[in-house]
Order: C-alpha cells, then sequence, then structure tokens
C-alpha cells in the first residue's frame, strides 16, 4: 500500500526518484475504494496445489480481494476430483458476461504439444480474447505466458534441449517497473518447463515491455505497453518441495531427468531444498496486484 504524503512536502520527489510509491493528499481524498474481482484461470492437473499456491500470495495484502476459480469445460480433469470442480469452480460459459480487475491464467503441462495440439486450445483462445474487454489486468504464468505471447502477439516457443528446472538468478532490467519495486538487485525464480521465448522475438515487438531477465533460464517478466497483460516464465508461487515433487515424480516414470539447479544443497535430493524465492514471490505478487489491478481499474466495475 503506498504512503500518504501532502502534496507539496520535498521528500516526495526523492521518494518517486527511489521508486517508492507515494499517494498525495490529493489523490487519496479523490480514491474510491472497493473489493477487487479476481479471477484464475487454472489449467494445472493439480488444481488444489496450485489455488492454495496463488491464494497464498495473493492474500497477504492489505487489499479486499474477491477471487473466483475458473476451469476448461472443453477438458475433462483427471487429477481432480469433480465434487471439487463443482463446488469451487466455474466455467466461462457461466461468466462471460462479467467484468474484472484482475485475471490469473496458470501454466499447464503441455510445453511439448504445438498450440493447436491443446484440446481446450480453441476455448483457451476465446478466453483470451474475451480478457481485453473484461479484464482489467491478466497476469500468465510459465506455459500460459507462452501461450498469450503467441495468440496476441505471435511469438514462438521454442523446444530446449532438455527440461529447465531449479532456482535461478534474475535481474531487473526496467529499474523503474513497479512490478519490481522493492526488490534485490539480484532474486531468485523457480522454473520448470521444456520450451523458452527467446528475447529478439520480444524485442522486435514494439508494444511489448522487457522487465526481467536470466542469464540461466532467459526471458522471465514482459508485460504490455499498456499495462493490460503480463507474462512471467517461471514459478514465484511454488512451494518449498514443489519441484521436489516434480523431480521424484519423474524418477520413478523413469525418465531421463537431472536434478533441479541450484535448488538441493549439494545438489543432493535426498537433502531438504533452501528456499531463497519466497519474499521475492510475495512481493512481485503484492506488486501486481497494487499497481496494476487495484490503482488503476476503474471504481465502476463495468466501465473495464
Amino acid at each position: 500500500m503506498p504512503i500518504k504524503i501532502p502534496d507539496s512536502l520535498p521528500a516526495r520527489a526523492t521518494l518517486e526518484g527511489e521508486n517508492i510509491f507515494v499517494m498525495t493528499e490529493y489523490r487519496a481524498i479523490h480514491q474510491d475504494m472497493r473489493p477487487l474481482n479476481l479471477l484464475i484461470l487454472n489449467l494445472m492437473p493439480t488444481k488444489i496445489v496450485t489455488e492454495t499456491q496463488l491464494l497464498r500470495k495473493l492474500s497477504n495484502s492489505p487489499l479486499q480481494v474477491e477471487v473466483e476459480l475458473l476451469h476448461t469445460s472443453s477438458h475433462i480433469s483427471h487429477n481432480t476430483d469433480a465434487d471439487h470442480l463443482s463446488s469451487f469452480y466455474t466455467t466461462f460459459a457461466q461468466i462471460r458476461n462479467r467484468k474484472y480487475d484482475g485475471m490469473i491464467i496458470t501454466g499447464a503441462p503441455v510445453e511439448n504439444l504445438d498450440f493447436t495440439d491443446v484440446d481446450y486450445w480453441d476455448e483457451l483462445c476465446e478466453i483470451m480474447e474475451w480478457t481485453k474487454t473484461h479484464v482489467h489486468s491478466t497476469l500468465h504464468i510459465c506455459w500460459g505466458a507462452q501461450a498469450g505471447l503467441y495468440y496476441h502477439y505471435g511469438i514462438p516457443k521454442y523446444s530446449l534441449p532438455k527440461k529447465l528446472s531449479g532456482i535461478f538468478s534474475h535481474t531487473i532490467v526496467k529499474k523503474q517497473s513497479p512490478l519490481f519495486r522493492g526488490f534485490d538487485d539480484e532474486f531468485f525464480v523457480p522454473h520448470s518447463r521444456y520450451t523458452a521465448n527467446r528475447l529478439e522475438d520480444i524485442l522486435t515487438r514494439p508494444e511489448l515491455e522487457l522487465l526481467a531477465v536470466s542469464k540461466e533460464a532467459g526471458v522471465f517478466a514482459v508485460k504490455s505497453e499498456d499495462n493490460r497483460r503480463f507474462f512471467i516464465t517461471g514459478h514465484p508461487e511454488y512451494d518449498p518441495d514443489t519441484l521436489a515433487n516434480e523431480y521424484f515424480r519423474d524418477v520413478n516414470k523413469g525418465l531421463k531427468i537431472d536434478v533441479p539447479l541450484h535448488y538441493f544443497p549439494n545438489d543432493d535430493p535426498y537433502q531438504t531444498p533452501i528456499v531463497r524465492w519466497r519474499s521475492a514471490a510475495q512481493l512481485f505478487y503484492t506488486n501486481w496486484l497494487n499497481y496494476y489491478v487495484y490503482q488503476t481499474t476503474p471504481y465502476d466495475i463495468t466501465q473495464i
């Protein structure tokens, strides 16, 4: 949340120059407040795990957020109980006439498929098109980011020689971006994917802004120039044991898989992972929710 100060206080210019969010008395007086309406399209097979991870990050904020969960009707989930879906999730047909302050589109373990071979691709495209007029700010995660970059901007994904898995160091390209206010010069994020977007493709699109990168993991954060769409290729919301669970799941399947990088002490998968990304993850989701949803969404949600 911002700190409210007098309009003419000398510290204002200094704080704003340091990328500290301040709110003048004038803006505070004219600011209307209401609960935020947030929609999460959960494409992960382990829906309960994913929804818990995201809600944990979204909840640690003074903002009041009303969250709805969405699943695709064109895909039958085999990993989540049907009663859970019917009790807590809705479908696009049920909400398509509503508007939302923010939306999150999660990743999905389908990177090795062509986009058009994913069984719910047509429905996802319809939803992404709908966000242009019905959602103020949409955050795309991992494969959801690759899908969004491809649908909105024609940017392809590329197969990697092997799975990228581990905790990687990142740096901020756009240091004045409110999305990274309060971040250290170096921050860590989990990645888990078989495909990637290329930097040169991002840089050819003037309507996109590159925000953060990793020497090992490549492009991390990109946003549209109008602040309506955000794309991240990693998983800041991951739990301490998520990569470990994925690793042992693949090992038990007999897959040839490397130990996640920079994750287990001494790269020993039988040691407890060291968490180095939790604080940055919390700050990331809080910043997106505060600066790009709460601070800019219309008070009258029908005006989105």
